[in-house]
């Protein structure tokens, strides 16, 4: 199987629907086999009803449950339970249109192992987005620039795409549950040699953010001292041999 688009889902009923019909739609007529990875984690909504239920009409998707709550730990059963020879990270409102995804594959991109869709890249276009959250957005790639990943601008966009023998080595060592394990699987790449590139995107802001201003950078701090400790302290496994 050519891809697998993985779609962590926490108290998604309204905006999941509308983004598998266009991601269907979408791979239905591309060239290449697919599949549609929806884990739902947690929710307390009819998350896991409405996936399912769209599940059940269209072959290409399938859902997994996960009781824990958290999007690293969601995107972590996903890539590693994926089939695809490219495993893509799409967040549940589809703030990236899904068009954009051809950048991310063969032929137009090649020769990476993971490759981060970006709102800061030259090139990168963002629509409707409020001044206030761009500035929170800088904050939190500032802090991962300075502590963690310095040459990135924009770690934090919730489109990604890895190689599946990447994700297999990189997810099948990451730790961090929540919104940091982003950082943390980069961290990991990079240490570890991986070429990583930015993709410039289209991304439209979407006003039912989950960002906490001020605990959010608290945490992402904290999770950044914590994976550089853990990193000196080898709790990260080597990657095995080629």
């Amino acid at each position: 199987m050519h891809l697998s688009l993985i779609i962590p889902a926490h108290n998604e009923e309204h905006r999941l629907p509308p983004t598998l019909k266009a991601i269907d739609a979408y791979l239905a007529h591309q060239p290449y086999a697919s599949e549609i990875v929806v884990v739902e984690n947690g929710s307390q909504d009819l998350t896991p009803v409405v996936a399912e239920a769209f599940a059940a009409d269209h072959p290409r998707v399938r859902v997994l449950r996960e009781s824990g709550r958290g999007k690293g730990l969601a995107v972590r059963r996903g890539m590693l339970e994926a089939a695809g020879d490219y495993r893509f990270i799409c967040d549940a409102d589809l703030s990236m249109p899904i068009t954009e995804l051809s950048k991310f594959l063969p032929p137009v991109l090649s020769g990476y192992a993971v490759a981060i869709g970006s709102r800061e890249a030259p090139g990168a276009r963002r629509f409707n987005e409020p001044r206030y959250r761009h500035l929170q957005g800088r904050v939190f790639s500032l802090l991962v620039k300075l502590f963690a990943l310095p040459g990135f601008e924009d770690t934090q966009c919730g489109f990604k795409c890895f190689t599946a023998a990447a994700a297999a080595d990189l997810f099948g060592v990451q730790v961090f549950n929540g919104m940091s394990f982003d950082v943390e699987v980069l961290y990991i790449a990079r240490q570890r040699g991986y070429k990583i590139v930015e993709v410039p995107i289209d991304w439209y802001y979407r006003s039912e953010s989950r960002v906490q201003p001020l605990a959010d950078p608290l945490r992402m701090l904290r999770d950044i001292l914590i994976l550089r400790r853990n990193w000196r302290q080898s709790r990260y496994a080597p990657r095995p041999p080629a």
